[in-house]
């Protein structure tokens, strides 16, 4: 069981972190929320999450705990898998997701996309006890605020576009909504249009 990878950041998108430990290369699949929080780093420690199927064997990163804690917690939830509960802390900082399913807003949560309104009271329902104990109740007082840097608007479409692909959409639907996007707020960072991207999909 890895807990944790600790290394050099060989390659970062919005989806994925490449940790070189010693030589070898972890691909790990993020969110939005751990991108920010590494972007700009030459090393970084990662809270690994690891999904052995038959087909494949994927490791999923967090920047912190509490968020690794909040994935555990949305995949235990019956129709919840690892891409889904990614997608949901991309578009939800910890500190928003532990609100919403507090306050049983299930109106708000069902604005991710994949996740309708059957999903998000189930969501709430299965975790609105459990969020109130463990781990995951430190990420009341935090937020993962967006870190980074303002890059060319071709690259954050590009970085945005492949982010958007590897979590499932079609290439040509994302180009749109991100150049939709980029045409309201020219200035947005990679995490905030994928963020956008992802309510309007």
């Amino acid at each position: 069981m890895i807990e944790y990878l600790r290394g050099e950041l060989a390659e970062l998108t919005p989806a994925t972190a490449v940790i070189d430990c010693n030589g070898v290369g972890y691909l790990t699949s993020i969110s939005l929320n751990t991108y920010s929080a590494i972007q700009g780093k030459k090393t970084c420690r990662l809270y690994i999450y690891e999904a052995i199927r038959e087909d494949a064997y994927m490791l999923y990163g967090f920047a912190d705990k509490q968020e690794r804690e909040l994935f555990l917690l949305l995949i235990s939830v019956s129709g919840i898998g690892g891409n889904t509960a990614r997608t949901i802390l991309s578009a939800l900082s910890p500190t928003e997701l532990i609100n919403i399913i507090s306050t049983e807003n299930a109106n708000l949560l069902k604005t991710v996309k994949g996740i309708g309104l059957k999903t998000a009271q189930r969501i709430i329902v299965d975790l609105k006890d459990k969020i109130k104990t463990g781990a995951v109740a430190a990420a009341m007082g935090t937020d993962i605020s967006a870190i980074g840097v303002t890059v060319p608007n071709n690259e954050v479409m590009d970085e945005a576009v492949a982010a958007l692909t590897m979590l499932g959409f079609a290439q040509a639907a994302s180009q749109k909504v991100v150049l939709a996007i980029l045409k309201e707020t020219p200035d947005a960072l990679v995490e905030q249009v994928i963020k956008l991207a992802l309510k309007r999909l």
